[in-house]
């Protein structure tokens, strides 16, 4: 018999939203885990308001800070859109980690050390790191593991000079100051977007995302008003992710599923990753049994996601870069169409 119903592989948001839906259905749940107490990531940390209504679903409502709407900006100029629904929250990853835990762990999921450095198919379902399930959750993120050892990740593309093409990456870094806007502001300095959102009553994070090799403080000498603000607040490291361009063959094989980044990732500049990621626990709990079924609800989850971020990333890595905001200033209405369709 396996040794539980379901097997989260990796501890993450995502891991544990994932753990908190199977317990709410009844199932039991281990979550495999490597890094031991709360985990950091390098990401934006704002929650968009349907990020936060998934939460509060599962009786998760971590603190923060208000974000109220969005505000592209630029040396030139910049344009606002102010959610017409509830706000979302900026929340420091840590924390959104502890209260995801703790939840996770009041409702029965039980946690334990290691790593899925081995999957097999069994009979009865899926053994990875030594535990035995009905039912594996992929929730190891960009760079997954289970997504490579079960034959769902594709041949990598390359350059003709060998080079992988067009890849973008993150970095955060924390500015001990008060908040000057209750809005997530996203800068746009020639060859990156820096993001800033409020965390807490006097904490500010500062993402940034573009090419390799790209800083803050390249960034930033690009964006003086930003800079002045900043300058002299920080704390804390930098923190790194990416690539982050990942994509997957398929999001089922007999008992695994692919979850969150895991299942494949288009960029962070729209910010819904998490939202995207929530809803993917869901569906995926949801539809254990049917993988058929589990392919069109991730299809129907991240379609929007995928085809909004898509034509704004080529749009943004092509030479129409410094078009962009220019265009969303001219055309309101059709910003705050796609700052709506981020909140939902």
């Amino acid at each position: 018999m396996p040794d539980t119903d379901v097997l989260v592989v990796g501890g993450g948001p995502v891991g544990l939203a994932a753990a908190i839906e199977a317990r709410r259905r009844g199932l039991d749940v281990v979550v495999l885990e490597p890094r031991a107490g709360t985990v950091d990531k390098a990401c934006g940390e704002g929650l968009m308001p349907g990020a936060l209504r998934l939460l509060q679903g599962w009786d998760v409502d971590p603190p923060g800070h208000p974000l109220v709407g969005i505000s592209y900006r630029s040396p030139g100029g910049h344009v606002d859109h102010r959610f017409r629904g509830p706000p979302g929250r900026g929340v420091r990853r840590t924390v959104l980690h502890d209260a995801l835990r703790g939840r996770a762990a009041a409702l029965g999921a039980v946690t334990v050390g290691g790593r899925a450095d081995d999957v097999r198919v069994t009979p009865t379902g899926v053994v990875a790191g030594g535990v035995s399930a009905r039912h594996l959750l992929a929730c190891d993120g960009l760079h997954s593991t289970v997504r490579r050892l079960v034959g769902l990740e594709p041949a990598a593309r390359h350059r003709r000079d060998g080079h992988p093409d067009g890849r973008r990456y993150g970095l955060r870094r924390h500015y001990r100051l008060r908040p000057w806007t209750d809005l997530i502001e996203v800068h746009w300095s020639p060859a990156a977007e820096v993001y800033v959102t409020p965390v807490g009553p006097d904490l500010v994070g500062v993402a940034l995302l573009g090419p390799r090799g790209a800083t803050l403080e390249a960034a930033l000498e690009a964006l003086p008003e930003l800079a002045a603000r900043l300058d002299g607040a920080h704390c804390g490291p930098v923190r790194g992710a990416g690539p982050l361009r990942q994509r997957s063959t398929r999001r089922a094989a007999g008992p695994v599923r692919l979850v969150g980044d895991a299942s494949g990732y288009v960029d962070a500049l729209t910010g819904e990753g998490l939202r995207v990621g929530f809803a993917q626990a869901r569906a995926a709990v949801a539809t254990l049994d049917d993988p058929a079924a589990y392919e069109r609800a991730w299809r129907s989850a991240t379609r929007d996601y995928r085809l909004l971020t898509s034509a704004l990333v080529a749009w943004a890595t092509s030479p129409l870069r410094p078009t962009l905001l220019p265009v969303a200033r001219r055309s309101p209405a059709l910003f705050a169409a796609v700052v709506e369709r981020l909140a939902a």
